[in-house]
């Protein structure tokens, strides 16, 4: 950069930093907090105040965001499958590379962490792993909806709810005992049931995950100063971070697991008699 270059990337820096004090200094009056971080938090967890009537039900919103995402994928592969796939050429454009790249990854982790029964394998943790990272992305669109109260909020991600986080923990489980059934039979179905807890870490820390997120957010916001620009900045990185990471864990402990049930079980040999026979005689003699 030249010295010119320099001073306008200076003086517009002077200039955002000046309309940030400006604001904070002007709004500091008009700044009233409607709820502390204690009853926020609360409310993010139990969603006791922003249930949505859905067919005269109160729900938790993150179901209706777990609708909208559920059914945005489902269109969207409906799309690719019926006129995108049929089009596909020897010479891959950006989009066929990209989305043979994304279906070779997860087809590679399934044949790598599981080298038997792995057909079903690779096609779920896709699924699981497409539904993380869009579910969790969702919430940066901003989609309001109307609560039974009459106010307005904005969907939440599907797995900020417990109960999202639960059953697709729930589901992970069931997938990993139908590789132990399939391979081994009641012997496979023993080995998944060994891991009881498996379904409860699954879900509290994809559900943990994405609190925490909430969580510096919401502490970011609390104090005036930090409110402007940098809760963007922010609640960004985080949901980004959060879409990679859980995607990834889920379906690399999902891979795991289910490649440990579905080994084929082998007998041990048993020892031959000949051998039991010669230590009896050298212990005789």
């Amino acid at each position: 950069m030249t010295k010119k270059q320099t001073c306008i990337f200076l003086i517009i820096v002077a200039a955002v930093i000046a309309a940030l004090i400006t604001g904070i200094v002007l709004t500091d009056g008009l700044y009233e907090r409607d709820a502390t971080i204690q009853e926020t938090m609360q409310d993010v967890v139990l969603h006791e105040r922003d249930k949505i009537s859905l067919f005269g039900l109160a729900v938790n919103p993150g179901l209706i965001s777990a609708f909208i995402v559920t059914g945005v994928i489902l269109v969207f592969a409906a799309i690719v499958r019926i006129f995108v796939i049929p089009k596909f050429k020897l010479i891959p454009g950006k989009f066929q590379m990209l989305l043979e790249q994304a279906v070779g990854a997860f087809g590679g982790l399934a044949r790598s962490n599981s080298p038997h029964k792995n057909g079903f394998l690779g096609a779920y943790i896709f699924a699981a792993g497409a539904y993380i990272f869009i579910g969790t992305l969702f919430e940066l669109v901003g989609v309001p909806a109307v609560t039974a109260a009459g106010e307005c909020v904005i969907l939440p991600a599907p797995l900020s709810d417990i109960n999202g986080a639960i059953t697709l923990g729930c589901l992970s489980y069931l997938v990993i005992l139908s590789g132990g059934i399939a391979a081994n039979r009641l012997r496979g179905a023993g080995r998944t049931l060994k891991e009881f807890s498996l379904p409860v870490s699954m879900s509290f820390r994809m559900f943990g995950a994405l609190l925490s997120g909430a969580l510096v957010t919401e502490l970011v916001y609390s104090y005036l100063a930090l409110s402007f620009v940098l809760p963007v900045i922010v609640g960004v990185l985080f949901t980004v971070l959060h879409a990679i990471i859980q995607a990834y864990v889920l379906t690399m402990l999902t891979s795991l697991f289910y490649g440990e049930v579905s080994e084929p079980y082998v007998k041990k040999p048993k020892k031959q008699r000949e051998k039991k026979v010669s230590s009896k005689t050298e212990v005789v003699q």
